[in-house]
């Protein structure tokens, strides 16, 4: 490509950014990035009634966190409206638009009328030479080309054609003076030379309006991508009811940025069989040509496992402080958590307390919700005991063996997971006992069930007190 890219993702700030908006956003961002192109953002925000400040802070933050900067400060359709109605004087004047004085009472009537006729309810044109007397308010419509066809060379679906005669003389500016989305995006897709508009395939039915909007404007007309929509698993489109949908929920249910975008690319794209990519990768390979025209499905199970695995790769340290707000979430008091975590810092151990948390309990986490969940035993809080773990390993002969495993702990230096593991393996061999035949019960008395990581390990991460009241609680509660 001998021009100079130039791309925008274009949301309107009336809700949080859907998953569908992000992989628009992100296939707009891939395809500059391996154009050596140019990404902008633009805010779309005339409709006055559904735009929120609060929206379009929610979008920022979601591209923000998914990596996607933008190279133009963001553009805003609401400060603009000076710039649609100087082009829409400059139609009126040449003729290529008239004012409408047709009421929405009229125009619903005669709708309503064509509909019980078998007629296609388009708008009939009568105010197309009609002389519009001062005062009466006005709309302004297109005088649409009503013959031949349009051909839009999709960079996704290919040539899809539409038939001129099947378009209205539809509304540019409406009465109150602000436009329509039809014309505030082809002046500002034009001003703004975007070479190539990529969006989601709801809008190709816009696109044949739009090049005439284009064509009445005298400007140059991009090439366009409609992106298919994302269906849930039952094939209808994504919505709440199949759960989380916006990028900051996933963000809030403790998903990282780079499996969401791993994730986001691949409804809908490939390259061969790879399944995992950094973003140095993405940015080679992606081709806005091997992006499929066929609706992706969204699968819950296969985020899971991306985010599974990006959490067992990335920085402990990063993932440490990505960790502290869900373990709020979950109930640990903020103190408690300093406290922790100045108690590991002080005994001269290496690395953090959270990074030490992350490393031992991310191999059997998804998220950092479910780790700081599967982790919420190392503090000073009420745990869940297991009735079925207790059944099998709290039994009156596993309760003697702990009564003596608890005198010796108290007295056990350093209190790390090397010391404990030679603790129990000297303990059961002198009762000629196995190892498990004390370490589960241990487990369960300390975390509530007999599944954990390693348990030294955990032990060492709980610390002594702990450990010591929950070994204490459990014969108090077998003594009872």
């Amino acid at each position: 490509m001998n021009e100079r890219i130039r791309v925008r993702f274009a949301p309107s700030p009336s809700g949080h950014l859907h998953v569908g908006g992000a992989r628009t956003a992100l296939y707009n961002w891939l395809f500059a990035r391996h154009h050596g192109g140019v990404f902008l953002l633009r805010i779309e925000d005339t409709d006055v009634d559904r735009s929120t400040e609060e929206s379009v802070e929610a979008i920022v933050e979601s591209l923000k966190w998914l990596g996607l900067d933008w190279d133009e400060a963001p553009y805003r359709q609401a400060e603009r409206l000076s710039i649609y109605r100087g082009y829409a004087e400059q139609l009126l004047k040449a003729g290529r638009a008239y004012r409408c004085v047709c009421t929405p009472e009229e125009l619903e009537e005669r709708r309503r009328a064509a509909l019980a006729a078998g007629r296609s309810p388009h708008y009939d044109g009568r105010c197309r030479d009609r002389r519009v007397e001062p005062g009466r308010p006005w709309s302004l419509r297109l005088r649409v080309r009503d013959s031949g066809v349009t051909v839009v060379d999709d960079l996704i679906h290919g040539e899809v054609r539409f038939d001129n005669a099947e378009l209205d003389d539809f509304i540019l500016m409406r009465s109150d003076g602000m436009p329509t989305y039809n014309f505030a995006v082809v002046v500002d897709d034009g001003l703004l030379q975007i070479t190539h508009v990529i969006r989601g395939d709801d809008h190709l039915s816009n696109t044949p309006k739009q090049t005439q909007v284009y064509h009445a404007l005298d400007l140059a007309v991009p090439r366009f991508a409609h992106v298919p929509m994302i269906l849930g698993p039952d094939r209808t489109r994504l919505s709440k009811r199949h759960g989380a949908t916006s990028v900051l929920a996933y963000r809030d249910l403790g998903y990282l940025p780079q499996a969401m975008v791993n994730y986001l690319v691949r409804l809908g794209w490939s390259h061969g069989d790879q399944e995992i990519f950094s973003r140095e990768e993405l940015i080679r390979y992606f081709d806005i040509g091997q992006v499929g025209h066929a609706p992706a499905i969204f699968d819950q199970a296969k985020l899971d496992w991306l985010n599974a695995h990006y959490l067992r790769e990335a920085d402990p340290k990063w993932l440490a402080d990505l960790l502290l707000p869900f373990y709020e979430q979950a109930g640990i008091p903020p103190g408690e958590i300093e406290a922790k975590a100045g108690a590991w810092s002080g005994s001269g151990k290496g690395g953090t307390f959270g990074e030490a948390v992350i490393r031992t309990f991310r191999e059997r986490a998804k998220t950092l919700r479910e780790l700081a969940q599967n982790s919420r035993f190392l503090f000073r809080v009420g745990i869940d005991y297991d009735p079925q773990a207790v059944e099998k390993h709290l039994r009156p002969q596993a309760l003697t063996h702990l009564r003596e495993v608890h005198g010796r702990l108290q007295g056990t230096s350093p209190f790390d997971a090397a010391t404990l593991e030679r603790l129990y393996r000297d303990f059961a061999s002198e009762r000629k006992l196995k190892l498990g035949d004390v370490a589960q019960p241990t487990r369960v008395a300390v975390t509530g069930g007999s599944v954990s990581p390693p348990l030294f390990l955990v032990m060492e991460l709980a610390g002594r007190e702990i450990c010591l009241e929950r070994l204490a609680a459990v014969l108090e509660r077998g003594a009872a």
